[in-house]
């Protein structure tokens, strides 16, 4: 896929406004036969248009009319560890930024560092996926959408973040401990067998499903790629539109690789 550079832009610009100041001195010399005049013309011409643009676009800012807002959102991944979150989550990220929304990323890995004291039993991750929660809702507030991607496998917590939230996607990436262990490049379930990590979901500690998430991904059946478009769809149908808020959806939305 080809795209158009920030330079080539411009230099297309300046191209058509050249050409165009040259046409009208064209015309003025063929009507008058007055070279100096049609210099005149075209010089006069490019300062009236640039001003008159600088003026027209300034009032039209003015004007609300026609004008769509998008309403900021938190879009939180759950599932277990290796379940693949991260790798679509930032696809989306990178989606929505194209797109020109005004969004922040969000990974348990960023805001970890800041509580470093925080264990993972069942009580401190709920309290450190709380804070997280309570971080996502203040970007929120202030007009910054938030794709965030933590295990947070305990409802309470996440329940909480939704409650925080004015309009609240939860992306369940539905795999099982079995599938997550083959796809752990780093280890992680091996050592929670052996004892090295405790608390772990999936090994020693249960992850609790979400009951009614927006988005269903089968992370078996659907690559990265097509899951992130899923996901985008579904924001362009249900938030990316005025006036529409989500906050509790009435039915999981399906995604699959294969989906009709």
């Amino acid at each position: 896929m080809q795209y158009e550079t920030r330079a080539r832009s411009i230099f297309k610009a300046l191209s058509w406004r050249t050409w165009a100041t040259i046409t009208t001195a064209v015309i003025v010399f063929a009507f008058t036969g007055r070279f100096a005049l049609a210099l005149t013309v075209g010089a006069l011409e490019v300062v009236a248009k640039m001003a008159l643009y600088f003026f027209h676009e300034r009032l039209w800012q003015k004007i609300r009319w026609g004008k769509k807002e998008v309403p900021a959102f938190v879009l939180w991944f759950t599932g277990l560890p290796a379940s693949g979150k991260k790798a679509v989550a930032d696809r989306v990220y990178q989606l929505l930024k194209d797109r020109g929304l005004k969004v922040e990323r969000l990974d348990s890995r960023d805001v970890r560092p800041l509580f470093p004291e925080t264990g993972f039993s069942p009580p401190e991750v709920n309290r450190h996926v709380k804070r997280s929660g309570h971080l996502c809702a203040m970007l929120e507030k202030n007009g910054v959408s938030v794709v965030a991607s933590f295990v947070s496998p305990y409802r309470e917590s996440r329940e909480f973040a939704r409650r925080m939230a004015a309009t609240f996607v939860e992306v369940h990436m539905r795999s099982t401990p079995e599938a997550c262990m083959k796809r752990d490049s780093k280890g992680h379930y091996a050592r929670a067998q052996r004892g090295e990590f405790k608390y772990f979901p999936g090994v020693d500690v249960a992850y609790e499903q979400p009951r009614q998430p927006e988005i269903v991904i089968d992370v078996e059946q659907t690559p990265a790629e097509r899951a992130a478009e899923q996901v985008l769809d579904y924001l362009k149908k249900h938030v990316l539109v005025e006036g529409r808020r989500v906050k509790k959806a009435p039915a999981a939305a399906e995604v699959s690789f294969d989906e009709s």
